[in-house]
């Protein structure tokens, strides 16, 4: 086990628990030395982990403490960089930039060992099917989604029919082929998916919508019988 995996251990472990710990305790939660345990806490208290305590009386982790990029082990580091990697190649330019620097930020700040790693990665993404051109700006969808704004849409069949359409956004579906918005429907008063490829024009209307994209989101995934995330 790397340091930096021994040290995320330490972490999870401080989480469980609400009230002090004893470090003899810690440490064999860990799998450690007494000595090797209060090492370890002091260099978390370096880094900034609100780590209450001393030997003798007990630890305690302080609520809300986010875990900083280098306490990624090496499986969340490979997850990341297939993540990204996926991102670059297959959205819209904006996310796909977004997609590099984020990754960027993230491995300057990982300890060597685990940036070699990073950098070395051989998990790839391989050629993807070709990607149904859109006219539509997908980061207006994203912006609409976020901000729980209405959207205007004018939107063709496979007929190229056209309607006019308004429209709750609530998630963006990305598929081998196609990316695919899900929305509250005025018109329908019903769920709808519009295939980005087929919206001819779009606009953001400075309206919110009355229930929360959670909502919407649960809702939809009740009626097609979509589990909801880990």
């Amino acid at each position: 086990m790397s340091r930096a995996e021994r040290l995320l251990d330490l972490v999870q472990v401080l989480r469980r628990h609400r009230r002090p710990v004893s470090g003899r305790r810690l440490a064999e939660e860990t799998g450690v030395s007494i000595r090797t345990l209060y090492r370890d806490i002091a260099t978390l208290q370096g880094q900034g982990a609100p780590i209450e305590g001393e030997p003798g009386l007990g630890y305690v982790l302080k609520p809300g403490f986010m875990l900083p990029p280098l306490m990624f082990d090496e499986d969340e580091i490979e997850a990341l960089v297939l993540g990204s990697r996926w991102v670059a190649g297959r959205a819209d330019d904006r996310l796909a930039g977004a997609a590099r620097n984020a990754m960027a930020k993230i491995i300057a700040v990982l300890p060597a060992d685990l940036r070699d790693k990073a950098d070395a990665s051989a998990l790839l993404v391989g050629p993807g099917a070709k990607i149904v051109s859109t006219g539509v700006d997908l980061s207006l969808i994203r912006k609409a989604i976020r901000s729980e704004r209405k959207l205007a849409l004018t939107y063709q069949d496979g007929k190229a029919a056209a309607t006019q359409r308004l429209v709750w956004p609530f998630a963006l579906g990305f598929f081998d082929h196609v990316r695919v918005v899900v929305a509250w429907c005025e018109l329908r008063n019903d769920f709808r998916h519009f295939r980005a490829d087929r919206i001819a024009q779009s606009e953001l209307i400075d309206i919110r919508y009355p229930r929360r994209r959670q909502a919407l989101l649960k809702q939809w995934r009740e009626r097609e019988g979509i589990p909801s995330p880990a």
